[in-house]
């Protein structure tokens, strides 16, 4: 049985493991006290979730939920998923999908009117999978600004 659940304060090398199936090629992290530093903020907000799924005590799959308080829609929240990855050797299982859930059920638990989730992916296997999980394409049109080099 997948079971899905909130990550440990001692599981951010597996986490970090896992983000490099990710983004391979991503920039690289800063010192390790302040990767220390900016994982407490990250655990001490009460609006931000990262959501795992385990075989073993090892991450398979994640996805993070953060939650935006708002003033409007009767000043319900709203939900923004990132970073979705499941490991090469455990996708197609469900992981994926459990980490999805599980962050849907904690949006809904804190009355979030809708939750977004952006993928950069344009192959239909992926595209499939997130309305599988129960994403909507075409609902709204997506929109990102990339930082100026110089920051």
């Amino acid at each position: 049985m997948i079971t899905a659940r909130l990550i440990a304060r001692d599981e951010l090398p597996q986490l970090l493991a896992l983000y490099h199936h990710l983004n391979p090629v991503d920039a690289p992290l800063p010192a390790d006290d302040v990767l220390q530093s900016i994982w407490d903020e990250i655990l001490d907000d009460p609006r931000l979730y990262y959501i795992v799924a385990d075989i073993a005590n090892q991450l398979v799959a994640t996805c993070n939920l953060t939650i935006v308080p708002n003033l409007t829609r009767g000043a319900r929240p709203y939900g923004i998923i990132e970073n979705v990855v499941t490991h090469p050797d455990y996708r197609r299982q469900g992981f994926g999908t459990q980490v999805l859930h599980y962050a849907l059920a904690l949006a809904w638990q804190q009355q979030c009117y809708k939750v977004m989730l952006l993928s950069g992916s344009k192959r239909e296997e992926t595209l499939h999978f997130y309305e599988n999980a129960g994403f909507k394409r075409g609902v709204k049109t997506g929109f990102v600004a990339i930082a100026p080099e110089e920051l």
